[in-house]
């Protein structure tokens, strides 16, 4: 008798290094290759992201030879009448442990034979623990623990690991949809180019990462983030081939450390992680919201804050030192919600990731995990000469400076070239407001 698998991808569109596969071969004969198009997930998920996922569903479905079959609706409702129409006897999938999908999952395994195999990290979250059987609230310590538990080698899996079945007739199947209208420009979408842009960066890039990475005026970070985010790539694979201890392999540490945090801590995906936070008074009114618009437009008079907000506009993605300059002048010199501006740059990020975008933001406002207190405050002027000194980075982005010579651009200040705006506020003076606020509330 035939036995029939289902593997049910989300952020694992990819057929090398997939440990779901592999379970699914050993269980059945045969599988079905699923996506669901879940509106709670793709309402709130910007034109960019959606059409990179679009991108990816269908460079994984040309891998499969057209056999992805793809429905719309609620998972909870979906899944007992796929694995009832073609009599699965499991459903396999890397384990989500974000807020809404660890939620959905549950509900999904109490109507199908659901089995996690692997997930979109390196370390489960959850898995890293203190001594006492906490979790640990710095990154260093968790980090430390992070490289001595170690992890897995890439799974051995290709096209063929499983007989995948032939959707075309199946009832209720729905095309991946057209990309939505966006103005971003997105790199390649699916596995083929995460592995070349992976192998091109190894060995081009790679050994400059330690010295260059906090410099956005050079293409000198990976831009793998789109790819991890939709797992056309897992981490294993980075981490077979980069240096053990090495700087790279330690930024990738982040992004596990924050799914950890998420996974104990779920509600900090919307509420500050140190909750004396809570009394933190922001700035209201007519006058927050001008604000918000102009540092959503790229249009504060900072020059290095401007060329970030355009770059996420263009790419849909941003350099990461100039996600903290910006999320600093948001937070520290425009005193506005730290989840304003992590809602905009989900809206608008391809690499969009609820734990990463969310406790990046709260590290930077100094109300998240870490050694990162409220008193640092970034200087949107001095980190711009640091990190962009000959002023190319800000040329790229802000056309309205690009007759400025030299790390000079970024001091235009109250008489700048025609078209581009004076700063909207004074930093020192903004600075000062903020220590201020902070004092009100670090002693009750």
């Amino acid at each position: 008798m035939t036995r029939t698998a289902v593997v049910w991808f989300r952020r694992d569109l990819r057929l090398h290094d997939l440990p779901t596969s592999a379970a699914a071969a050993a269980a059945g004969d045969q599988a079905l290759a699923l996506f669901v198009l879940d509106d709670a997930l793709l309402r709130p998920s910007g034109a960019a992201r959606t059409a990179f996922l679009y991108r990816c569903l269908r460079a994984l479905d040309a891998d499969l030879g057209g056999r992805l079959l793809v429905l719309r609706g609620d998972p909870v409702a979906v899944l007992p009448q796929v694995v009832e129409q073609v009599g699965a006897d499991s459903v396999h999938i890397s384990a989500d442990y974000a807020p809404y999908g660890a939620a959905r999952d549950a509900a999904v395994a109490e109507r199908v034979p659901l089995v996690r195999t692997g997930s979109p990290y390196a370390v489960a979250p959850g898995r890293i623990r203190k001594a006492d059987g906490t979790p640990y609230r710095v990154f260093t310590p968790f980090s430390r623990a992070w490289h001595e538990h170690g992890w897995r080698s890439p799974a051995r899996t290709a096209a063929d690991t499983v007989a995948w079945l032939d959707p075309t007739d199946f009832p209720g199947r729905v095309e991946i949809p057209d990309d939505p209208a966006l103005d971003a420009e997105l790199p390649p979408a699916g596995e083929r180019a995460a592995l070349a842009a992976w192998r091109q960066y190894r060995d081009e890039g790679l050994a400059e990462y330690p010295a260059l990475r906090d410099r956005p005026d050079r293409d000198a970070t990976s831009r793998l983030s789109p790819y991890l985010k939709f797992g056309c790539l897992h981490p294993r694979t980075l981490l077979a081939e980069a240096a053990a201890g090495s700087v790279f392999v330690t930024e990738l540490a982040w992004r596990e450390f924050y799914a950890d945090v998420l996974f104990h801590r779920p509600e900090t995906a919307r509420h500050n992680y140190i909750t004396r936070f809570d009394r933190m008074g922001y700035a209201t009114g007519p006058e927050a919201d001008e604000l918000f618009a102009a540092w959503c437009a790229g249009r504060t008079g900072y020059p290095i804050v401007d060329a970030g907000m355009r770059q996420l506009l263009a790419e849909g993605w941003m350099h990461n030192r100039v996600r903290m300059i910006t999320a600093s002048f948001l937070t520290k010199d425009l005193h506005l919600p730290w989840w304003w501006g992590a809602r905009h740059f989900l809206r608008y990020l391809v690499d969009g990731d609820l734990a990463s975008n969310q406790h990046g933001w709260q590290w930077v406002a100094g109300t998240g995990t870490d050694a990162s207190p409220f008193v640092r405050v970034f200087n949107p002027l001095t980190q711009g000469e640091k990190f962009d000194p000959a002023g190319d980075y800000v040329r790229r982005w802000v056309p309205e400076l690009r007759g400025v010579a030299g790390k000079a651009v970024h001091r235009v200040g109250a008489a700048p070239p025609v078209g581009y705006p004076p700063p909207i506020v004074d930093h020192a003076i903004e600075r000062r407001v903020a220590l201020d606020r902070y004092e009100q509330i670090r002693d009750r």
